[in-house]
């Protein structure tokens, strides 16, 4: 039985952090685990676009340079926004850079130097990786009747097409063959 949890404190713990959801526990812990990843992600891939962004150099470096700070900008304007679906549903969420490196699945890049293409393609195939979790979430999001976090995904999953698809363009510029 789903019910709205009312706005009133708990007597029991007036200090709990709580939020009024018409979604079960389960779905609430499901989805917030499942969103959670994603939004360590994106931070994580924020994080390895920006320092692409700052590290690239070469023949298309000006266009690289603003392609990647344009698309770290899209990327952790995602963060808010998935944060905030995890606690508008009851959840909670990331608190610190350890608790994002236990979550994330994209791979940190610490190597002193990568070329522009391996770099863009790097992206390129890290923004599949999270499109792919997002749809995971999507299909979580349906089995629990959260049209909300479905929407939200929704457009995500389009702008991480859309990084995907630059990246790929792009890194197809010094390969005259067009593979």
């Amino acid at each position: 039985m789903n019910k709205v949890r009312s706005l009133e404190r708990s007597k029991k713990d007036p200090e709990r952090l709580d939020t009024p959801t018409d979604l079960s526990p389960n779905a609430v812990r499901e989805l917030a685990a499942k969103l959670n990843v994603i939004l360590a992600d994106a931070f994580a891939l924020y994080l390895k676009t920006k320092n692409f962004h700052w590290h690239v150099s070469g023949p298309h470096f000006r266009d690289y340079h603003l392609l990647l700070d344009e698309q770290s900008e899209q990327i952790f304007a995602t963060t808010d926004e998935v944060a905030e679906r995890v606690r508008k549903i009851g959840g909670t969420t990331l608190r610190s850079i350890g608790h994002i490196a236990k979550l994330q699945s994209i791979e940190d890049n610490d190597a002193d130097f990568v070329a522009a293409e391996e770099m863009l393609r790097e992206l390129m195939n890290d923004n599949k990786t999270i499109a792919a979790s997002m749809r995971e979430c999507h299909e979580l999001a349906d089995k629990h009747e959260d049209a909300a976090t479905a929407g939200l995904l929704e457009n995500f999953i389009d702008e991480t097409e859309r990084r995907t698809w630059f990246l790929f363009e792009a890194s197809r510029s010094g390969d005259a063959s067009g593979h």
